[in-house]
């Protein structure tokens, strides 16, 4: 073999990665699977359903533990979601895991018609959303917010990291009515924990304060939102960041109070595209309620079919890595 060859640099990131987190940072292993086999421990009425993605979706757990609660469906993701309604019906709690593409585009009358016009206590945990992965339109749901927020009733979860999937799920299983979270699996960052946080469904927490900058944030674009407050500390500019894990039903009393805080740029960053999702959303509310911040600009994906690849290299072109956000957010400075 050429010697040349030899030498070249091996590639360390390929469209496989689905991973989030960056070298060296704190992860938990399978925080979804852990929390839910050991909340259904004491909640009998709990079962898990997927459509041939248990091992994708850290529900192989609660298969191992509860394999007489556990369901198979196959890759059939209609048929999920409607035997998910139906066993709500039976007084069940069925958590139903997927990807968020089929769950959301393949499925999506029978979660409308099925579940949600009914108010079934169906819980829908559904991997890769958005940039999460790097195999092309197939598979990135970068539409599911704008999907599943047309949808009366349904309590809509975007969760940052590890303590946040943890602390959602019991509050999943208590809430009464339907719930889509976006799920991180595998080995998911852990974030929030040195902020003093815990997860309330249906509110929004401030985790870091500062005078120029206001990140609203969702998902784990929140871990990028303090990444680029560090990051910026540096030229002196001072980010604060809101931390929005719940899309529906917004809470817009925390981010009305804080938009009229402080004159600041306000910067809605999302792992969605650019339309239907959070930015939209807190933008609609802060119209509606005639607050208008000093300037407003949204972070999120743009309005196309993205490319696959390596996720650092995505993330980069389109403007959601740590590096490109800070880019950005200075640019908008001025």
């Amino acid at each position: 073999m050429n010697a040349v060859a030899d030498k070249k640099p091996r590639l360390t990131t390929s469209a496989m990665i689905a991973s989030i987190a960056s070298e060296g940072q704190r992860t938990k292993a399978a925080p979804f699977g852990k929390a839910l086999v050991e909340l259904a421990a004491s909640r009998p009425e709990i079962v898990g359903m997927t459509a041939d993605l248990a091992k994708y979706t850290d529900l192989h757990l609660f298969a191992q533990a509860y394999p007489e609660r556990f369901y198979q469906m196959g890759m059939a993701e209609q048929l999920l979601m409607g035997a998910a309604g139906g066993m709500a019906k039976e007084g069940l709690i069925p958590f139903a895991t997927t990807y968020a593409v089929f769950g959301t585009r393949r499925a999506y009358d029978f979660i409308h018609q099925v579940i949600a016009e009914e108010s079934l206590n169906v819980k829908m945990c559904c991997a890769l959303p958005g940039l999460t992965t790097g195999y092309g339109p197939s598979h990135q749901a970068t539409e599911d917010l704008a999907m599943m927020r047309g949808i009366p009733g349904l309590t809509i979860i975007d969760p940052c990291d590890a303590l946040d999937i943890e602390q959602a799920v019991p509050q999943m299983a208590a809430h009464d009515g339907p719930v889509y979270m976006r799920l991180l699996r595998g080995n998911v960052p852990l974030v929030l924990d040195e902020y003093d946080y815990r997860f309330e469904m249906g509110k929004a927490k401030r985790l870091v304060d500062g005078d120029e900058v206001l990140i609203i944030s969702s998902g784990f674009m929140t871990m990028r939102a303090l990444e680029v407050a560090q990051a910026l500390k540096a030229d002196n500019v001072g980010v604060a960041v809101l931390h929005c894990p719940t899309i529906k039903p917004l809470d817009e009393e925390t981010i009305l109070a804080e938009v009229q805080r402080k004159p600041r740029l306000v910067v809605v960053a999302e792992n969605h595209s650019v339309v239907g999702g959070l930015g939209e959303a807190v933008a609609s509310s802060l119209l509606q309620n005639s607050v208008q911040p000093a300037r407003f600009r949204l972070a999120g994906l743009p309005d196309a079919f993205l490319d696959a690849g390596a996720l650092p290299t995505l993330h980069e072109r389109y403007g959601i890595s740590t590096a490109a956000l800070s880019s950005r957010i200075k640019g908008w400075l001025g």
